[in-house]
């Protein structure tokens, strides 16, 4: 599925700031971006584009909240990885994303190198 590049990103993000942000560092690798604002949108968007590789899913999503959307989306397919990320940084917020289905988890605000890091260990690495 991935060559160092050209993945299929959804980004659930509310904030467009941090959907901005975001996708720069994502696009400087030719990556495909689609993009949701609320949790229905985010199913919605996956169930229509099969072949997303990736979701960075945004916890506070309005409608549904990405843990919810999280354990919708892992009804419907268990080979998507799936990165949580939240302002919130308690460590119980990681538990519950990993318990909800998440591969991962990340905290913003977020680097650039942790991104590409993140990128790299999950599908050139395949942890």
């Amino acid at each position: 599925v991935f060559s160092g590049n050209n993945l299929n990103i959804l980004i659930a993000e509310d904030d467009e700031n941090s959907f901005l942000y975001l996708s720069t560092i994502l696009k400087s690798d030719n990556h495909k971006i689609i993009h949701s604002t609320t949790g229905p949108q985010t199913i919605e968007l996956f169930t229509q584009n099969p072949n997303i590789d990736l979701i960075f899913m945004d916890i506070q999503l309005p409608g549904i909240n990405g843990y919810e959307v999280t354990r919708h989306i892992r009804e419907l397919s268990q080979d998507v990885i799936i990165i949580a990320q939240t302002a919130y940084a308690h460590p119980s917020d990681r538990e519950k994303a990993l318990e909800v289905g998440c591969n991962d988890y990340i905290s913003k605000p977020y680097k650039r190198e942790t991104i590409k890091k993140l990128l790299h260990d999950l599908f050139i690495e395949g942890k």
